[in-house]
């Protein structure tokens, strides 16, 4: 029934113009922390832990629905929404909570970029990562929203495209990895790692992003025009999630292929690519550097878009892109994820700790975001109530049960 009347009185042109706000959304969630997560769930558990990808695919469509739903109708995104609608004390809680997520989340773009660049041409961290600032600055600021848009779908085809082939050259057992994807394993010994994929998945500037982008598709405010944008938000928001979903799986199932097999844990991204060559050939180091920097990138791009977002918005300032605030919002984050690089930490280790403290806010993002979306002076007749909210309640519930499960593991 979730997809059932989206599909009904589709005009194909129409929906192909629609299709993007959630690609933009995807790639974030395929962003370099997922790569460390992924790596390290594959290496150290097999497959064991694809359930999580599976779980927080599904949590993350109905979350990044709600979301885009509170932007057609509002007109505004979940951060102007939280502003303007919470008392003040409670809004400046959510905001520096999510402004801290958004560090996290720039400090494993950064590194992704960064390491890439190692990777493919031996440049230090600290000159790939300011590579990296520099081109999310100057593609941003330089090009219109929807050649962006295109520009992200490229970058996810690349990184799809680098996958598909790496899946044939290793070889994976797929009837365990699909067992995997379905029957859930968790104890104390994984929990840690189950987590940080949770947030790697989930990511919750990706919620606030979505409400953003989705103000690119405003096609009229008349009753028929809303409940059209949202049927075609569905199906892009499906399509897209399900890609990402398809990637992930497939970052476990290899490193599960190559490493678990061979009894080899990574503890680094680099040590992931130097051991993928002698056991799966040059092609796969090669394809896994191509797509780990475009992914650094492009999540990169799509970061700054909702750092930005969230800073002008919770500081009571007006969204506009040509605005010398905004611009500095696209890379305030990006300056204490820089000094973090260039300390020159163990990068691994940060950069799943940052997708733990991701997870860890998430309640702060889902929970104003399921008051906002089943609330009739909010949405008015759009306002979410039965199954659609009770499930949002439920992966609520079982998020923050999971975190509470973390603390007292750690």
């Amino acid at each position: 029934m979730f997809l059932k009347d989206s599909f009904k009185n589709l005009v194909p042109r129409e929906l192909l113009r629609y299709l993007g706000p959630g690609f933009i959304v995807t790639v974030g969630f395929i962003d370099p922390g997922n790569w460390a997560t992924n790596i390290e769930g594959g290496s150290r558990f097999n497959y064991d832990l694809l359930w999580v990808i599976t779980l927080s695919t599904i949590m993350l469509i109905v979350m990044q629905n709600f979301s885009a739903k509170l932007g057609i109708v509002t007109g505004k995104s979940l951060a102007a929404n939280i502003y303007s609608r919470f008392p003040k004390p409670v809004s400046a809680v959510l905001g520096l909570t999510i402004f801290l997520a958004c560090i996290a989340t720039d400090v494993a773009e950064l590194l992704g970029g960064a390491l890439g660049f190692y990777l493919l041409f031996g440049f230090p961290l600290w000159l790939g990562a300011l590579l990296t600032v520099i081109i999310e600055v100057v593609v941003i600021i330089g090009q219109k929203y929807h050649t962006l848009e295109r520009l992200i779908l490229g970058f996810l085809g690349i990184i799809a495209l680098c996958y598909a082939i790496e899946l044939l050259i290793v070889n994976p057992d797929y009837i365990q990895a699909a067992k995997g994807s379905i029957i859930p394993v968790i104890n104390k010994d994984n929990i840690f790692i189950a987590m940080a994929m949770l947030g790697a998945v989930i990511m919750p500037h990706n919620i606030y992003l979505h409400s953003n982008v989705i103000l690119s598709r405003d096609w009229g405010k008349d009753e028929r025009q809303k409940r059209r944008l949202i049927n075609f938000e569905k199906i892009d928001t499906a399509l897209s999630m399900s890609l990402g979903w398809l990637v992930n799986s497939s970052m476990i199932i290899v490193a599960g292929a190559v490493f678990f097999r061979n009894g080899i844990v990574t503890t680094s991204i680099e040590q992931a690519s130097a051991t993928l060559e002698p056991l799966a050939g040059t092609l796969a180091r090669l394809l896994f550097g191509v797509a780990l920097l475009f992914s650094g990138i492009g999540s990169s791009i799509t970061s700054s878009f909702a750092e930005a977002n969230v800073l002008t918005a919770y500081l009571g300032k007006p969204e506009n892109p040509r605005s010398n605030f905004y611009r500095f919002g696209l890379i305030a984050t990006s300056i204490p994820a820089f000094l973090v690089i260039v300390a020159n930490l163990d990068t691994y280790r940060i950069l799943i700790l940052s997708q733990v403290m991701l997870s860890i806010q998430l309640p702060f993002t889902i929970i104003p975001l399921l008051m906002l979306v089943s609330s009739r002076k909010v949405m008015g007749n759009y306002a979410s109530r039965g199954g659609s909210m009770w499930l949002g309640v439920v992966f609520a519930i079982i998020i923050i049960a999971l975190n509470i499960f973390l603390l007292i593991s750690i």
